[in-house]
């Protein structure tokens, strides 16, 4: 196989992912050791993460196969991408968010969710939320007060009556 089918196929391999990702996660590791690397790495797959280090001129192809070409601007230097496909868009932006505040070294560059590419400041503040079962809890407790509260009013209005009639 010859350089040029290969580079093609890895331009095609990283367009894949960037379009097949729900939440990508672009990152500047220089600085990191190898334990950290491996630390970080082995996080991102108990998440399944994919994390993976391409050169940035055959990323900037992929991105402009998949019409992301906001991106090109962060792909300078040593830059590691995180992909997500899982329902969880927040998981990659968490765990890597988490890595940077113990690990000065890594630097978030800019994400993609869902088809959108997404500042520094947006992927900390995705990575702030909570989780997606924090949330869906959130959620269920917000939906059940009204219950919980019509059932508690109906129980007192049936104890005041009982202290009424007896």
């Amino acid at each position: 196989m010859s350089v040029r089918e290969t580079k093609q196929q890895l331009v095609a391999e990283i367009a894949d992912k960037l379009r097949e990702s729900k939440s990508t996660i672009v990152v500047d590791y220089r600085g990191l050791n190898v334990a950290e690397v491996t630390e970080l790495r082995k996080q991102l797959r108990e998440a399944n993460i994919d994390f993976k280090v391409y050169k940035n001129t055959m990323t900037r192809r992929a991105t402009a196969e998949v019409e992301l070409t906001e991106l090109d601007a962060t792909l300078v230097g040593p830059t590691a991408i995180a992909f997500s496909n899982d329902e969880d868009v927040v998981a990659p932006a968490k765990i890597i968010n988490n890595f940077a505040k113990e690990h000065d070294a890594l630097e978030i560059k800019a994400g993609v969710i869902e088809g959108r590419v997404t500042s520094v400041e947006e992927v900390k503040a995705l990575a702030e939320l909570p989780s997606r079962e924090g949330l869906l809890s959130m959620l269920l407790s917000v939906l059940q007060a009204p219950m919980r509260n019509f059932a508690l009013a109906t129980k007192a209005v049936a104890e005041q009556k009982e202290e009424q009639g007896a």
